[in-house]
């Protein structure tokens, strides 16, 4: 049936865009500062606090922009050669996650403008991928608290070629600038935040539905719009 078809693709666009805006704050060098210190970045690399900034900075840089991940110290690379190997393996995964969050995105953009107004089946589908989004992120969160190690490594299996991604904290700085804590404490927020930001977006347009319930009465299929994705009710949006 075509309108849960489309009912279906809003709700998982829009768990994938909330998912990809969750993540933004993870990535800034605020939080970054924050959580290397915490999980012990200076002590494992040796760096003080600017040295340790700026390499980390320079990495995301090239993350996310495009680089070669030859940020050096006193002109000693930081990475080495198998390191900057498993980081462009993980730009190309973080480009195709921009990519199909910015299609989502746009794909929502669409569905909206085509949606006749007041749109309440639009929202309904975006309250409940935010809904699903909170309960997967929740169950998986739970999961990472108790099987950390094991997540860990799964996801890596699943993403990258095997024995790419294996690094000894003792000798190679991937690692000591992202340590396992890091990584755990980083999980478990973004277990928190993704939740409570997809329930905000659940009440907001739950709320809204349940307007257009009491207001609206939907006209016989016969006076459809043919351009219309779901039929035309009310005059507000």
């Amino acid at each position: 049936m075509p309108g849960r078809i489309a009912s279906f693709a809003i709700a998982a666009s829009t768990a994938l865009v909330l998912l990809g805006a969750s993540i933004l704050p993870f990535l800034t060098p605020a939080y970054l500062h924050v959580e290397q210190q915490r999980a012990g970045a200076e002590r494992f690399t040796g760096y003080d606090g600017v040295t340790l900034d700026g390499v980390t900075t320079a990495i995301v840089h090239d993350l996310l922009l495009g680089g070669d991940f030859g940020a050096a110290v006193h002109g000693t690379p930081v990475l080495n050669e198998r390191e900057q190997g498993h980081m462009a393996d993980v730009r190309r995964v973080v480009t195709w996650f921009a990519f199909l969050t910015i299609l989502a995105a746009v794909g929502l953009a669409v569905a909206y403008r085509r949606a006749t107004r007041p749109r309440a089946w639009f929202w309904q589908s975006v309250g409940g991928g935010a809904l699903l989004l909170a309960a997967v992120v929740m169950s998986a969160g739970v999961f990472v608290l108790l099987f950390f190690d094991m997540t860990f490594e799964l996801f890596h299996r699943l993403l990258f070629p095997a024995g790419s991604y294996s690094f000894d904290p003792l000798n190679e700085r991937l690692v000591q600038l992202f340590p396992m804590a890091f990584w755990s404490e980083t999980s478990i927020a973004l277990s928190v935040v993704v939740p409570k930001g997809s329930s905000v977006i659940t009440r907001r347009f739950s709320s809204r539905v349940s307007i257009f319930a009491r207001t609206c009465t939907l006209p016989r299929p016969s006076s459809y719009s043919a351009t219309s994705i779901r039929p035309p009710c009310g005059k507000s949006g």
